[in-house]
């Protein structure tokens, strides 16, 4: 069975949601990492006996030694694919350059690049929002789509509307990509 290793940094909601839709079906997730030691997401990979490691961001003097430093933890449970779900670090080359890995951002990149997507996505003039699926690379936020969804914005939606349909699509779309990419490799 395939190998992952998921990255994420808050509650590890996208990360239940792997282990929910992925985890002993599609393929093992040995190890989620967290830079915050306070994440909510340690609880939830634990109660599914998937082992945490803590990479602290503030431990470290940049972010090239804080990669460097991620890539030979990753690199200890040797996966087919690492997964950022919420996994709130701007990665250097050092990382980009060594490891293989997709990220799920809540905008229909281009657009929306970054931090707080889904707040300049709901209030921007855009008819058209949703969710991407993509590689990694040196350029924030800009590899290859891997999948995208979309949805209309309604005249009447609120933020909280908005954010919970993000959500929804990055818990449908996110299992999908990881599926058809361990498929193909």
């Amino acid at each position: 069975m395939k190998r992952i290793v998921a990255l994420f940094s808050g509650e590890g909601t996208n990360l239940a949601n792997l282990i929910e839709k992925i985890h002993h079906k599609h393929a093992l997730i040995t190890c989620a990492i967290t830079n915050n030691p306070n994440a909510g997401g340690i609880a939830k990979a634990r109660a599914a006996g998937i082992p945490v490691e803590i990479c602290d961001h503030t431990e470290y003097e940049n972010r090239e030694e804080y990669d460097a430093a991620l890539v030979e933890m990753i690199r200890e449970y040797d996966p087919d694919l690492v997964v950022l779900c919420g996994f709130m670090r701007i990665l250097t080359p050092v990382f980009t350059s060594q490891i293989r890995s997709i990220n799920l951002h809540p905008s229909l990149l281009p657009a929306f690049k970054g931090a707080r997507a889904i707040e300049r996505s709901f209030e921007s003039d855009e008819k058209i929002c949703g969710v991407s699926v993509h590689w990694v690379t040196d350029e924030l936020d800009g590899g290859e789509i891997i999948v995208q969804r979309s949805f209309t914005k309604s005249a009447d939606e609120t933020l909280e509307s908005f954010t919970a349909k993000i959500r929804s699509i990055e818990h449908e779309i996110l299992p999908l990509g990881i599926m058809s990419l361990l498929k193909d490799s």
